[in-house]
């Protein structure tokens, strides 16, 4: 088969090629639950990005060359003599945690957090490739309303904006305000999630105008440009307090600090992107009473949750397509800022 290969790291993103598209080993049924998906689309992560500059590499045991991809959908090619939900031909979403489904966590529906686990395209082959190898408990069965390849991004970008947006649901109520820190591609996602579950205001705060464009005709209501003076703007639109919940998906740079700035006392902050640090004094923690939420992926059921809401058309994908030999473009297009919504490789 076809796929787009990772070969050594480039801490600078600097490369001109960061994966080769190249011939590759067929995967192979091992167990008798594994399932092979052809692919329909693979999404393109800023993960991704993270995983060629290294970033993963004291995370996770994987050596190179391997195959990124952690978003994925298809359809069912093979399965294992085990299989008794799908079968071939079957469209399916995977959900990106390929787990044994013994262990406590997994009994508790914690995926995420499973002892016996393997995320393929962080910690072995995924789906910037034709076929995936890929387990029975990961799949759900698509609505004939939803392509593969319009929905590969929901198994991360859609699922952990989904679990941000609604944890941070549960708890807001009408007149209450949301901020969402970075419109891209997952918060394009958690802006629909928050107007789908709640009656909360709605602030969107990014630096580019395609960005807040989007987030508009996603249900923001209201556009907050990040120009230096963007805790000053939420505050006045929020009455001075600061809003009730806000949802992270930038999480370096400066907007740590920003949000928590946002997030009004007994507020929540929801951190989702990664590569910056938190820095309180224990003092201020104690005096605002302030909560700090990490969000990682989401679960299978809040997967199947998402896509009923995809089905309903209560949230959409804003995607550009790219053939799977191009990669590279996709990857150095996400790099540089010109990615509307997320990018998908498609075989």
């Amino acid at each position: 088969m076809k796929a787009a290969v990772l070969h050594q790291y480039d801490e600078s993103l600097s490369r001109d090629e960061f994966v080769h598209y190249e011939d590759v080993p067929d995967p192979k049924i091992e167990r008798p639950t594994d399932i092979i998906v052809r692919i329909g689309g693979a999404g393109v992560c800023r993960t991704d990005l993270h995983v060629v500059e290294g970033i993963w590499r004291g995370k996770v045991d994987v050596a190179l060359p391997y195959i990124m991809g952690h978003e994925n959908a298809g359809w069912v090619e093979a399965v294992g003599r085990g299989v008794e939900s799908v079968k071939v031909g079957d469209p399916v979403i995977c959900h990106p945690l390929v787990t044994s489904g013994h262990c406590l966590a997994c009994r508790r529906g914690d995926d995420m957090h499973a002892t016996d686990s393997r995320f393929p395209g962080i910690n072995s082959n995924g789906g910037y490739a034709e076929l995936l190898l890929t387990g029975e408990r990961s799949l759900i069965k698509l609505p004939k309303t939803l392509a593969p390849k319009d929905v590969a991004p929901y198994t991360d970008a859609g699922l952990t904006a989904y679990r941000a947006a609604k944890k941070a649901s549960r708890h807001l109520l009408p007149g209450e305000f949301a901020v969402v820190i970075g419109a891209g591609g997952l918060g394009h996602i958690g802006i629909q999630v928050l107007a789908a579950l709640c009656a909360a205001e709605i602030i969107i705060v990014d630096r580019s105008d395609t960005a807040l464009k989007l987030a508009q005709e996603c249900g923001a209501h209201h556009l907050v440009k990040a120009d230096g003076n963007e805790v000053e703007a939420v505050l006045a639109l929020t009455g001075g307090r600061g809003a009730e919940a806000v949802i992270d998906f930038v999480g370096e740079g400066d907007a740590v600090a920003k949000g928590l700035a946002m997030t009004r006392n007994a507020g929540f902050y929801y951190i989702v992107g990664y590569g910056g640090k938190i820095d309180l004094p224990t003092m201020d923690m104690i005096t605002t009473e302030k909560t700090i939420v990490g969000n990682l992926v989401g679960t299978y059921p809040e997967l199947v949750e998402l896509m009923a809401l995809a089905d309903r058309g209560l949230v959409h994908l804003a995607t550009r397509e790219y053939r799977l030999s191009e990669a590279n473009q996709a990857l150095k297009d996400l790099h540089h800022g010109k990615i509307k919504g997320r990018a998908v490789l498609i075989p």
